[in-house]
């Protein structure tokens, strides 16, 4: 079976209407969709306007040649992708030079042999095709990445995971005086007894989740939450003098979120302990790790 020919949407920009013409009429017939330009600012107003999978620019042309107009392109961050392939009847080695240096995909001379066109053509349509599902990949790649520095973020200290992310195997630090708090809800026991379990979790985020917010706002780190218990500490990962003063600060902003929690019919109490003293911090285990 003979190799898909690759077509795609192409601007020809040549002074010479007939050379243009002739050009145009050539690729369509290859199936390509074909955009004529017969001047260097004509280019220039409809690449703002509308976007190419390659461009055939002509080297010399009276208000703006060839390189000028490639230098212009190239140096548009939104249209520097798009291939160009110079055409120009010179047979001079140095012209070619220069439009490779200055970002040309390739250089044909005129008169513009079919074959070598069609097949020109063809791989510059494939090479920025290559290039265009490599971004994509790349993006992807960046994207995935994003979301798992967002999910660390959201279960370690900002700290801890450029540590991870700086090849640290092993996280310990030990802390000469921090606040530890722990929190939990009087009577869970009973009260989730007699509520449906997806209303006594989605209760339990939204409570945790305004806790989190007060946490930040404090200045205080989030441990973890074990069932209806909530665990945060303030001085680490970075020690502070006021951490003792911070969580008891904390603790009474939760205790009023809590009473102002919504269901008149079930209220909510909150037992806070806190405990001030050295500690040691570190990253446990390898798998649904703790900090």
């Amino acid at each position: 079976l003979g190799r898909a020919t690759e077509v795609g949407r192409i601007l020809v920009v040549d002074d010479n209407e007939s050379n243009r013409d002739l050009l145009g009429r050539r690729l369509m017939h290859e199936g390509h969709e074909v955009v004529l330009a017969e001047s260097g600012q004509k280019t220039l107003e409809i690449l703002a306007k509308e976007s190419f999978d390659l461009i055939l620019l002509d080297l010399l042309m009276p208000d703006m040649n060839g390189i000028e107009l490639l230098a212009r392109i190239k140096s548009d961050e939104k249209r520097r992708e798009i291939p160009v392939v110079m055409v120009s009847g010179l047979k001079d080695e140095d012209a070619v030079i220069r439009c490779i240096e200055a970002g040309a995909e390739d250089y044909l001379q005129k008169p513009v042999d079919p074959i070598l066109l069609k097949a020109r053509i063809r791989a510059c349509l494939e090479r920025s095709r290559w290039r265009g599902r490599e971004k994509r990949y790349l993006a992807e790649i960046e994207y995935e990445k994003e979301r798992a520095d967002a999910l660390l973020h959201a279960i370690l200290p900002g700290q801890v995971v450029k540590r991870l992310a700086n090849g640290e195997a092993v996280i310990a630090d030990r802390i000469d005086m921090a606040s530890i708090l722990f929190a939990d809800i009087v009577n869970f026991t009973e009260l989730s007894a007699r509520t449906p379990a997806v209303d006594l979790v989605h209760r339990l985020g939204i409570l945790f989740s305004r806790f989190d917010d007060l946490a930040d706002q404090h200045g205080i780190e989030k441990i973890k939450t074990i069932g209806d218990a909530y665990m945060a500490a303030a001085g680490l990962p970075d020690p502070r003098s006021d951490h003792a003063k911070v969580a008891v600060s904390f603790a009474r902003d939760i205790l009023a979120e809590t009473e102002r929690a919504i269901d008149p019919s079930s209220p909510l109490r909150l037992r806070i302990g806190i405990h001030s003293g050295p500690l040691i911090a570190g990253l446990i285990g390898r798998k649904r790790f703790v900090y």
